[in-house]
């Protein structure tokens, strides 16, 4: 299995895509009141190219790193590798940018929405499958995927709903997962369509692959990777769901409502963990009103984005 943040795959391959990010000025934190102050465009590209050169001295392969759409956002991307090793390597990459950020007297930040009124941070993750050498995803069907990738999109898009609150575990995700702002919040599949889910990006014998757009940049690496590849692999399939009109929850109740229900959800996981796992993001909900209304409040970046935990990441 392999894995990365950029690139393309070898035996039950993963990679992911964007993982974007937004650093600003840590402006206040007084009486519990967080302000953040955007970064103008020169600051952030010498964020960016610091993060790129720590990043390329401790071994990862570095393909492109830009700013974002959204101000003081910012993408870098890196070649794939084993699916567990990019695991390490997301959280890795996390902490080069908490820490160069924070020697840049700055905070980075993965909430999903950090900001109001501007595209949130994702992490657009792209799979395939190899075997013997071979890319299992490519072929002569609709936008050059063979008949496996067909299945494996077939399989993720059965089962959005149930593993919505793995690949969105926090009330800031379900914030994202809002189509004006070029979130895939449809449960279907298209190779140009930025609201859906999954993609078909254009591809060759090499590259062709599968991207789940709807992943948060705060949900567990270790858990998406492994609910993606055994989804994709093992999980449920109906037939009609490339193109249905439905879409993915807009609120964390609703998503662990439907976790909860789920039969697939405790095959997946196991009846004990999947309770656990639900529970848990029922105590993280309930620290924000159910009505969250357009407006970003100060408690849910206290509660979900590491901006009090920040001295601890610079403990390392």
């Amino acid at each position: 299995m392999n894995a990365s943040l950029g690139n393309q795959q070898n035996l039950l391959t993963t990679y992911l895509r964007p993982l974007r990010g937004h650093v600003a000025l840590l402006a206040a934190l007084l009486l519990g009141g967080i302000g953040l102050e955007l970064l103008n465009p020169q600051i952030l590209r010498s964020f960016i190219d610091t993060v790129a050169e720590v990043q390329r001295a401790l071994g990862f392969a570095n393909e492109k790193d830009h700013p974002e759409v959204a101000p003081s956002q910012f993408e870098v991307n890196y070649s794939y590798t084993e699916a567990a090793i990019a695991a390490d390597q997301i959280v890795l990459y996390k902490l080069i940018c908490r820490q160069v950020a924070y020697a840049l007297d700055m905070t980075a930040s993965f909430l999903p929405k950090p900001v109001t009124g501007v595209n949130g941070n994702g992490m657009h993750t792209n799979l395939s499958i190899t075997k013997e050498g071979k890319n299992q995803f490519f072929g002569t069907g609709a936008e050059g995927l063979s008949d496996s990738g067909w299945s494996f999109i077939d399989r993720i898009l059965t089962s959005a709903n149930d593993i919505c609150l793995s690949l969105n575990a926090s009330v800031s995700a379900y914030r994202r997962l809002d189509p004006h702002f070029e979130a895939p919040n449809q449960i279907k599949a298209s190779p140009v369509d930025r609201g859906s889910m999954v993609r078909i990006p254009i591809g060759n014998e090499k590259s062709a692959r599968v991207e789940v757009r709807s992943v948060g940049p705060d949900a567990n690496p270790y858990m998406v990777l492994y609910t993606l590849l055994k989804t994709g692999t093992e999980g449920p399939s109906k037939e009609g769901v490339r193109q249905a009109e439905s879409y993915l929850p807009d609120n964390i109740y609703t998503a662990i409502e439907n976790f909860r229900a789920s039969s697939y959800v405790k095959e997946l996981y196991g009846e004990d963990v999947a309770a656990r796992y639900a529970d848990l993001k029922q105590s993280s909900a309930d620290r924000c009103p159910r009505l969250l209304g357009s407006r970003i409040k100060t408690g849910e970046i206290q509660f979900h984005h590491e901006v009090y935990n920040q001295a601890l990441w610079n403990e390392f």
